[in-house]
């Protein structure tokens, strides 16, 4: 099994920014985003990191950027490591400086996590009315833009869009509000054909010389619901190629979800990776490139 990367210093680079997953390094004109293998659950980065978590997010986001490009514009500018240092390879991005925007660009086409539990308190998603009847895990009758509030710890909070129009201008809301929801009606049709499906996903902008332009991570298993496609059934929890199965574990422990997280066992390290390997062999038609 592959060391995890969990932490990163690189010599001459000024370190701007550690989050859950991301390292960011500031390299002048641009930045260096680097995925490390951490991985959280419950809001808790835990001890033990998921070997090629990193890369499998990196490739992925190169992956659908490549896809959408013609008419998405976004902030990658190589995959390249700006220098020699093989705990780059396959994990890095440099990427165009921008403004990020403050709100988290959700999009849902299913009906589950937070959207199924204000629904069955509401009969709403995202402060809007839904059909009755619905059940856990149902397709919803159109695709749904859910905003959020960003938070670096803890949970995003689901705003309406009313709120999230204040927050951005209603201009530049309608141009991310329509983006998002091209770019996850693009993604389910594709996803769909290759065994998964695109439950819903999140998405980040950022402004570069005035425009609206797609940054940060695009449709990965930490961004996203994938569920198996042969397995899908409504009306419960679904199995996924995320890190669900690693949270049905933590559930089974004596612990209460406050730090420090609790160490893992290796077969649940193992079988996490090969759920993160396993969707982006099913989007891409490849295995996972050795470094």
């Amino acid at each position: 099994m592959n060391t995890p990367l969990l932490s990163l210093k690189l010599p001459g680079i000024t370190k701007t920014r550690s989050g859950k997953v991301r390292e960011m390094f500031d390299l002048g004109e641009s930045l260096l985003m680097v995925a490390s293998d951490r991985i959280s659950a419950f809001d808790v980065i835990l001890p033990h990191g998921i070997p090629d978590k990193g890369r499998v997010l990196t490739q992925i986001s190169r992956f659908w950027f490549g896809q959408t490009e013609g008419w998405m514009p976004n902030h990658l500018i190589s995959c390249e490591p700006p220098i020699a240092d093989p705990r780059l390879a396959g994990r890095c991005m440099v990427v165009k400086k921008t403004t990020p925007l403050p709100v988290e660009c959700v999009v849902r086409g299913y009906l589950s996590g937070s959207g199924w539990k204000e629904y069955r308190e509401h009969g709403t998603l995202a402060g809007e009315p839904l059909p009755a009847g619905l059940s856990e895990s149902s397709p919803l009758p159109e695709p749904r833009f859910t905003p959020a509030t960003k938070a670096d710890t803890g949970h995003d909070m689901n705003i309406s869009c009313a709120e999230a129009s204040s927050l951005l201008g209603e201009a530049v809301f309608q141009k991310v509000r329509d983006y998002s929801l091209r770019l996850y009606n693009f993604a389910h049709s594709y996803a769909v054909q290759r065994g998964i499906i695109v439950a819903d996903t999140k998405f980040e902008f950022g402004l570069l010389d005035g425009e609206v332009i797609l940054i940060d991570e695009a449709l990965t298993p930490d961004s996203s619901r994938f569920w198996p496609a042969d397995q899908y059934r409504a009306g419960g929890s679904q199995p996924s190629f995320d890190k669900q199965y690693l949270r049905d574990y933590l559930e089974t422990l004596d612990w209460d979800k406050t730090p420090p997280g609790p160490a893992l066992p290796d077969l649940v390290i193992e079988q996490t990776a090969a759920k993160y390997r396993e969707a982006y062999r099913l989007l891409t038609g490849h295995n996972l490139p050795e470094c």
